[in-house]
């Protein structure tokens, strides 16, 4: 299941829609609990996988997300495996560093969207903080650390970022 981790978001991306009705708030641990019991209830299934990639930037709600994935993987909780889940970042590089830390079995998505700085910023306002030479760098650290893979999500936009030299860039 997916799930989010806020109510509105602040990122701003220009293709997702979380920050049309701008930031409301963060979930509680409880209520992303919820949304994979009701979830549960709903379609009468285990659900065994989760990613947390919905509405909101998880890494900007972090104390409230580990929590989370702390009650996710507790016996007394879910029982869930770490490996089970996954959290998906637009790119908030410190995060991602204190992330592999804290959560090293926890697998991690991040959103890339632009294989170069300037289409990258367009799309997605956070690359301005962080740009990609600096949230590769992150990534390959947080691989070298958890010795984990990590998924990189990329939105084909039509005449934005879809182009051959664009996926040969991507590819680079």
């Amino acid at each position: 299941i997916c799930i989010s981790s806020q109510a509105g978001c602040k990122m701003g991306c220009s293709f997702c829609a979380s920050a049309i009705g701008g930031f409301q708030r963060n979930l509680t641990p409880g209520e992303m609990i919820a949304q994979l019991l009701y979830a549960e209830k709903d379609t009468s299934l285990k659900i065994n996988h989760i990613v947390i990639m919905g509405m909101g930037e998880p890494f900007d709600n972090y104390n409230n997300l580990s929590r989370f994935l702390k009650i996710a993987n507790e016996k007394e909780g879910l029982n869930m495996g770490m490996r089970n889940i996954t959290v998906s970042t637009c790119g908030i590089v410190p995060m991602i560093e204190r992330f592999g830390v804290d959560f090293p079995q926890v697998n991690l998505a991040i959103s890339l969207h632009g294989a170069n700085n300037e289409v990258r910023s367009k799309m997605m306002p956070v690359n301005n903080s962080y740009p990609l030479e600096n949230l590769l760098k992150a990534a390959k650290e947080y691989a070298n650390t958890t010795s984990r893979r990590i998924t990189f999500e990329y939105a084909l936009v039509r005449g934005i970022n879809d182009s051959k030299e664009d996926a040969k860039e991507l590819a680079k």
